[in-house]
């Protein structure tokens, strides 16, 4: 993984005190971090609770200040990628290599992109060291691309549980409105992930997924000021949009969501070997001697759960870094990424090519059946 981290040293260092001031929101009585318009209160983070289920009430809009400030913003970024080259593009092409961490190996990929605005994305993954044949996903429309297709999972959110072990098997009106969900949620999750990706391309909302943007603060770094924008969209998505103020170009991304994992351990046992970016270790107590009644072993079990559930439930930062700028017909792109959670690089993105403009076959957006 060393190699990956020494691609951004100078990001890394210049950003990460910027990106946790921001990012977390200050300590209670402590004054906040920034400089400029305050920030609003923290949104709900992605995948946390509904209101009514623990989370808390919606902040309240921004102000007009701060939305007209992050238009100047994001019109002098636009500018600088671009401007009128950059409005004329209808449609991307981009190839390139993605080594992902996998435990202690770097998993490389190869990858295309397609994108023919306004509403059509997918992304083609190849891996050479695998034996295993090519995935895509993607959008058109309002369609999920996905391939190889996956089944239908039991529940999830918003689908009804289904049948339980003995009981009745759910109704085709269940199993409709289980898969519905299904569907629903991979096409958000698919388009939120297109959003962070176009955000350092074009610098602007999107017309398959409108987003907002509200000024919040001036982030200071060794490297120089950010302007940092809030940036939010359907199904909870909230972000914070680190632009450089010399440059006008983007530099990071950042958002909140659940960990990817939760380890439990207990006193006396050997801490994992390794652990995931994004897993979360928290310390449980010891658990009752064998001896223990039945009802002393089922409160342990339901204090293990609520500690899990508490740390699921508590999000942490995840980052998406664009750098190495460059022209590409008057337009410019990004063609480094890095993903990052919290300071953990989890991949690392390099582009070949980026070809504007050009047709780019139907198929490549063909729907699964």
């Amino acid at each position: 993984m060393q190699p990956i981290v020494r691609a951004f040293p100078g990001l890394v260092l210049a950003i990460a005190a910027a990106a946790t001031a921001v990012a977390q929101p200050p300590a209670q009585g402590s004054p906040p971090a920034q400089q400029g318009a305050p920030a609003p209160g923290a949104p709900p983070a992605q995948g946390a609770p509904p209101p009514g289920r623990g989370a808390v009430a919606p902040e309240p809009p921004p102000s007009p200040a701060a939305v007209e400030r992050a238009a100047q913003i994001l019109a002098e970024t636009r500018k600088a990628l671009g401007g009128p080259a950059l409005d004329a593009v209808t449609t991307v092409v981009a190839t390139g290599r993605t080594r992902r961490v996998r435990g202690d190996n770097l998993v490389p990929i190869e990858f295309e992109i397609s994108i023919q605005l306004p509403d059509k994305y997918a992304r083609k993954d190849e891996s050479p060291a695998e034996e295993s044949e090519p995935t895509s996903t993607g959008f058109n429309g309002s369609d999920v691309i996905q391939f190889p297709v996956q089944p239908a999972r039991a529940g999830g959110p918003g689908a009804p549980p289904p049948g339980r072990p003995g009981g009745p098997a759910p109704t085709p009106e269940q199993l409709a409105a289980q898969q519905a969900a299904q569907r629903a949620t991979r096409l958000a999750n698919t388009k939120q992930e297109f959003a962070r990706l176009a955000l350092g391309m074009f610098a602007r909302s999107l017309e398959t997924y409108p987003m907002t943007f509200a000024f919040a603060a001036q982030a200071q770094a060794p490297q120089g000021t950010a302007d940092v924008i809030d940036v939010r969209g359907g199904g909870n998505f909230s972000a914070k949009l680190f632009i450089a103020s010399d440059t006008h170009l983007p530099i990071m991304l950042s958002w909140q969501a659940p960990p990817t994992n939760v380890i439990v351990t207990t006193p006396g046992q050997p801490p994992p070997r390794t652990v995931a970016p994004g897993a979360v270790i928290i310390s449980a107590p010891a658990a009752p001697a064998q001896s223990a009644s039945a009802e002393e072993r089922d409160n342990y079990t339901k204090q293990v759960t609520a500690l899990r559930q508490k740390a699921q439930a508590t999000p942490i930062e995840y980052r998406f870094y664009y750098a190495d700028y460059r022209d590409v017909n008057g337009v410019k792109f990004p063609f480094r990424l890095r993903r990052a959670i919290g300071t953990d690089t989890t991949e690392e993105t390099t582009f070949d090519r980026f070809r504007l403009n050009t047709q780019i076959d139907p198929r490549k957006f063909a729907v699964p059946k």
